[in-house]
């Protein structure tokens, strides 16, 4: 059946190696499994647990050691942390099996002349527990006891406060919940309610129409018979909030100009109707191809997919009457899914800046006169949102901004978080084009 706690180590090695999405090295590693589902939660729960904890581990782990983290072989240290993620955050684990196992892991990986090392380590935090640093830096207590870049801590203070702020960081961590939306081309709320529980899944409304929170209970979704006969696709509250907010009318031509893996398009697709039409245009051929066979899976008919670069304008795709916008972004509003994203190089998450006026730019070209525009990301960072859209507006007088169709909001700018909206952060804006 295979040692959880070893593959959860595999995929930390792997992840450190390749530097990938956290969710696409695991969904590899379990793949090649034969783990029951009970065993591939405790994986999970390992895996994501140690990357998102990192910095906090990492602390803690700095006051039992005679030498910098960095010096110690990688290897070695995906088992310390992953011994003390156990220890620190695992209540029901022993804390005995929790260092002993670690050993195990060691020693079977060739990484004996470190057991003795792990041993005491781990011991010492079992006994001491989980330690932070004082308040009196405030900036790095809440870096370490939230596990997030102290960078990334300042900006947010800067742009956000401290109240949201430290909100953002309780919500980064812990499992989140999952939603979908219900396709409404073939069914509805209730009757989707009633066969997700005969799979055994618990499924509830929340205050977006259409929109449903589930629980799985170890359950795998893409087996799941309602997920089969594409009775609903899973989608944030965010992006059927924006969605939404664009408006789109029944019989609507909508482009999304940057639309893999599709969810906004399937959401676009329901709200247009089968009168309606969607384009949905992607950079690579391989991403345009996610995008139709989802549509396909879920049966909407209305979607065309292809490969475009959204920088490049292509006159002979004509004129929209609703246009999506939802540009590439540093991601720093989903890092409760994805939580190595917060631990990007500032200068990394800086040059991707770059692509999203561009793009916007292009995209207005497709607007009709009197149509709309939307603008969206899923981070947290008025460089990317608020400062994107004021350019955007200097440059483009036959354009005006207007207030998103949302319940939520009455700003023109809309930024979604977490503890307020029980969503991802994520940023809306739309603009309106003169007749």
């Amino acid at each position: 059946m295979g040692n959880p706690r070893q593959i959860a180590y595999d995929a930390l090695v792997r992840l450190n190696k390749e530097s990938s999405y956290s969710n696409i090295t695991l969904d590899h590693i379990l793949s090649k499994s034969e783990l029951d589902t009970r065993d591939k939660s405790f994986v999970s729960a390992l895996f994501y647990g140690v990357i998102e904890r990192k910095l906090t581990i990492d602390y803690n782990l700095s006051l039992y050691l005679s030498k910098p983290l960095k010096k110690l072989k990688p290897e070695v240290l995906s088992v310390l942390r992953l011994g003390a993620y156990q220890l620190l955050y695992m209540d029901k684990i022993p804390h005995s099996a929790a260092v002993n196992e670690s050993i195990k892991i060691a020693k079977k990986n060739s990484l004996t002349f470190a057991s003795g090392l792990i041993n005491a380590v781990l011991r010492k935090i079992s006994l001491n527990g989980e330690c932070l640093p004082e308040k009196s830096d405030f900036k790095e207590y809440m870096s370490v006891k939230y596990s997030c870049p102290q960078w990334l801590v300042e900006k947010w203070l800067n742009e956000y406060g401290a109240y949201d702020t430290e909100n953002i960081l309780i919500n980064s961590l812990g499992t989140p919940d999952i939603y979908i939306r219900v396709n409404t081309a073939v069914t509805d709320d209730d009757s989707l309610i009633k066969a997700l529980e005969n799979e055994g899944v618990k499924a509830e409304k929340c205050y977006v129409k259409n929109a449903l929170k589930i629980t799985l209970d170890g359950n795998d979704i893409e087996r799941l018979g309602s997920f089969k006969k594409g009775l609903f696709h899973v989608q944030d509250l965010a992006c059927q909030i924006c969605v939404k907010a664009l408006d789109i009318r029944e019989g609507d031509t909508v482009f999304d100009v940057c639309s893999a893996p599709g969810g906004k398009s399937f959401t676009a697709s329901q709200f247009a109707g089968k009168s309606g039409k969607i384009k949905s245009f992607d950079i690579y051929e391989k991403r345009a191809q996610l995008v139709r066979k989802g549509s396909q899976r879920l049966n909407l008919t209305n979607i065309e997919a292809c490969a475009h670069d959204a920088k490049v304008f292509n006159r002979s795709f004509g004129k929209a009457d609703r246009v999506l916008c939802d540009v590439p972004c540093s991601g720093l509003g989903i890092i409760g899914k994805k939580p190595e994203i917060k631990y990007k190089n500032e200068n990394d998450i800086k040059e991707i800046e770059s692509l999203q006026y561009p793009i916007l730019d292009t995209a207005s070209n497709y607007v009709k006169n009197g149509g709309k525009l939307l603008y969206s990301t899923c981070t947290l960072s008025k460089a990317e949102n608020e400062a994107v859209c004021e350019k955007f507006l200097s440059n483009h007088k036959d354009f005006k901004k207007i207030k998103p169709l949302t319940d939520i909001s009455d700003d023109y700018f809309v930024t979604l978080m977490p503890h307020k909206n029980n969503t991802d952060g994520f940023f809306i804006a739309l603009f309106e084009k003169d007749e």
